[in-house]
């Protein structure tokens, strides 16, 4: 994977944060944020961001793994 690629990975889970966050959810993200990379951090290299992708999404994934909805939702098509 490209390193502009990474960076547009590193900005989508970090809308996916902004969500699970605005939801109130609790995320886990203590190692994601010691490593001190944002999506907006171009200039570090295409090795902090990809460490900084799979932080955060095993924060959000260990944080949804242990969400589980009292009822289960009806699919329905939009």
């Amino acid at each position: 994977m490209k390193k502009q690629e990474l960076i547009h990975l590193h900005g989508l889970l970090s809308e996916v944060r902004s969500e699970y966050e605005e939801w109130g959810t609790e995320l886990d993200l203590t190692e994601y944020k010691d490593l001190g990379v944002k999506p907006t951090s171009i200039h570090r290299s295409k090795t902090d961001h990809k460490a900084a992708v799979f932080k955060l999404a095993s924060g959000i994934t260990s944080s949804a793994e242990e969400t589980t909805e009292a009822e289960p939702v009806a699919p329905r098509a939009d």
